[in-house]
């Protein structure tokens, strides 16, 4: 038998030096708990989403508490989980009061015959599923409230203002996501963001959307991306990752070639991480560094890739 094995990444961008222990200490909780669970003989899905969840429970990430405000100063947050076994998948956009999405995704992939919900009605499902909802104001940090005062001062100071390169490698996307494989042969994947600072309200990016920021199927391989998401989503990159694993490439070269081709047509820039049925792990990113870690039952190591 393969695995178990355990694979986060935790944002892809130009991190900056001081924030860099941070990171790894945040990746490396994460594959503490997605480990923990698999060494109990848990499943994969209920790897990925404990290791998400140390995730967005840190405001290093951009998941969770902690995450970016929209235009209007709110925290909308996205998230979604897959299992490769069924090809069941549960996904939530742009909800404001629930501390965790990615137990949102969950139930909504286990307890309703749907794969996506959004907004209010994800969070009244969530509630009438044992969720509890929080306030929005519980979700924000200073330094977030701060940075969207910033920018918007920007915007203010510019004669002819465009709207910005939130996309640029050098802002941050620190969206979080885990793949894995369990005792038991099967894949999952998880993913989960408060998307990019200074958006419109009501924007979804790739991170919970099915094939494009997450993708598992036990046929071909688990991903997980982060980064710029919409040509992320242009070209369901997650889905053209595992589909090339299908096909006979190995996952690291696949994880080349998918932001090659990123970058290429759309000129687009953001990490992924895949996993395939074999064990074998994937990891790029054409950004200046991406946070990531991983456990097998032979290795263990977290760090910051560095391009």
């Amino acid at each position: 038998m393969v695995g178990p094995i355990i694979v986060v990444h935790g944002g892809a961008w130009s991190i900056p030096d001081d924030m860099v222990q941070a990171h790894v200490r945040g990746v490396r909780s994460a594959v503490a708990a997605g480990w923990e669970v698999l060494m109990r003989g848990g499943t994969a899905v209920a790897a990925c989403e404990a290791a998400v969840v140390v995730m967005e429970d840190d405001d290093t990430f951009d998941a969770g508490y902690g995450s970016f405000l929209t235009r209007d100063g709110r925290v909308q947050l996205d998230a979604m989980i897959m299992e490769g076994h069924t090809l069941r998948a549960g996904g939530v956009g742009c909800v404001e009061h629930i501390r965790n999405p990615i137990r949102a995704a969950r139930k909504i992939m286990e307890e309703s015959p749907h794969v996506y919900l959004v907004g209010s009605d994800a969070e009244r499902f969530a509630q009438a599923h044992g969720i509890t909802l929080c306030r929005n104001s519980d979700l924000i940090v200073s330094r977030e409230s701060e940075r969207l005062r910033q920018v918007q001062a920007q915007e203010r100071a510019q004669e002819h203002w465009k709207p910005p390169a939130e996309f640029s490698e050098t802002r941050s996307h620190d969206t979080v996501g885990a793949v894995a494989i369990d005792s038991f042969g099967n894949l999952a994947a998880a993913t989960s963001t408060g998307g990019t600072l200074n958006k419109l309200p009501g924007r979804v990016g790739d991170s919970s959307l099915i094939g494009c920021g997450c993708y598992a199927d036990n046929e071909s391989a688990a991903a997980s991306l982060t980064g710029w998401g919409e040509p992320i989503m242009k070209l369901v990159l997650g889905k053209h990752a595992c589909d090339a694993v299908r096909a006979g490439a190995s996952p690291q070269q696949t994880a080349n070639e998918a932001l090659a081709y990123l970058s290429r047509r759309l000129d687009g820039h953001g990490g992924i991480i895949l996993l395939d049925a074999a064990g074998r792990l994937g990891l790029a990113h054409n950004t200046p560094r991406m946070a990531w870690g991983f456990r097998t039952p032979s290795e263990e190591a977290s760090g910051i890739e560095k391009r």
